[in-house]
């Protein structure tokens, strides 16, 4: 298989290759501009240096969200138009499962990524190796950070925080910190089953605050 990955869910941004198991190219960049401008660029770039090229790929698989709005509808509306003139499949993986996967999976910790979601709360999930296998210990969820520390404690947890949010909010957070990027590379891992490309959402957790405004409008209406 041929897969095309895309992740941009927050601010870093990560495009890989791989054909079978093999990574034929990468690129992970953390440089604070607008998807919309870097994300064709840096797939043209990977077609450059691989052994396949476009109309080879058999999937393309898409970080879902929870993130940014942005973030997520241009990686999900490129993958989704990808997929549909490729004639390709298309897989979802949340992006929070994404960011934990990049940890190492001989690590014995409650891996927890996180987003920021600002106002002292995050996207976050919980998730523990087992027997080599990522497996969710929490929902992930818009949570804040105060009641997210709860929760870890009373499962007497040692905490690994995953991501560049997680560096970000250090001094709010009570446990260890890696702040890895996203690897899209990853996500093949994490694939189950192709989605339907016309009906295929981001998976945002929360509305933004403007599109709940429009929402109360017209429930007022």
């Amino acid at each position: 298989m041929n897969y095309l990955l895309i992740d941009t869910s927050n601010q870093p941004l990560s495009v890989a290759l791989v054909k079978d198991d093999k990574v034929e190219a990468e690129i992970n960049s953390n440089e604070k501009r607008n998807h919309s401008a870097q994300l064709m660029p840096a797939v043209e770039k990977l077609f450059e240096s691989a052994s396949f090229t476009k109309n080879e790929v058999d999937a393309v698989v898409v970080a879902q969200g929870p993130g940014s709005y942005t973030g997520l509808r241009i990686g999900v509306t490129v993958a989704k138009t990808l997929a549909y003139s490729l004639d390709a499949e298309l897989y979802g993986v949340s992006s929070l499962k994404a960011l934990a996967a990049t940890i190492d999976s001989t690590s014995e910790d409650d891996i927890v990524p996180i987003f920021d979601a600002r106002r002292e709360a995050v996207y976050a999930g919980v998730y523990r190796y087992e027997r080599g296998e990522l497996v969710e210990m929490m929902p992930e969820q818009y949570i804040t950070i105060q009641d997210l520390l709860a929760y870890l404690e009373d499962r007497g947890a040692h905490p690994l925080f995953v991501g560049q949010d997680a560096e970000k909010l250090r001094d709010h957070l009570q446990g260890k910190v890696d702040a890895q990027l996203p690897h899209a590379k990853v996500m093949t891992r994490l694939i189950t089953s192709p989605v339907d490309i016309t009906t295929f959402t981001p998976n945002y957790l929360k509305l933004s605050e403007a599109e709940r405004n429009w929402q109360n409008q017209q429930n007022k209406s």
